[in-house]
């Protein structure tokens, strides 16, 4: 049971870092080095935490872009 649950977290694991990178690919950053991704998400991590506004600011960005999707 142990490694059938072991295995399972591992799929979950995989299925949300596949599901992420598919976020930097919609974004347009594919071709970005990986030091300058990490930098932006470091960077945005640290503003939404210090600012409640860039958060939702933020955030409706990507809902537009998701929204984009559906048409």
């Amino acid at each position: 049971m142990r490694q059938a649950s072991q295995a399972q977290a591992r799929k979950k694991d995989t299925r949300e870092k596949i599901q992420l990178g598919g976020l930097i690919v919609k974004a347009g950053l594919r071709h970005e080095k990986r030091a300058l991704l990490l930098g932006l998400l470091i960077d945005g991590a640290r503003r939404i935490r210090a600012h409640e506004a860039e958060r939702k600011r933020l955030t409706a960005i990507g809902t537009e872009a998701f929204a984009d999707d559906s048409d």
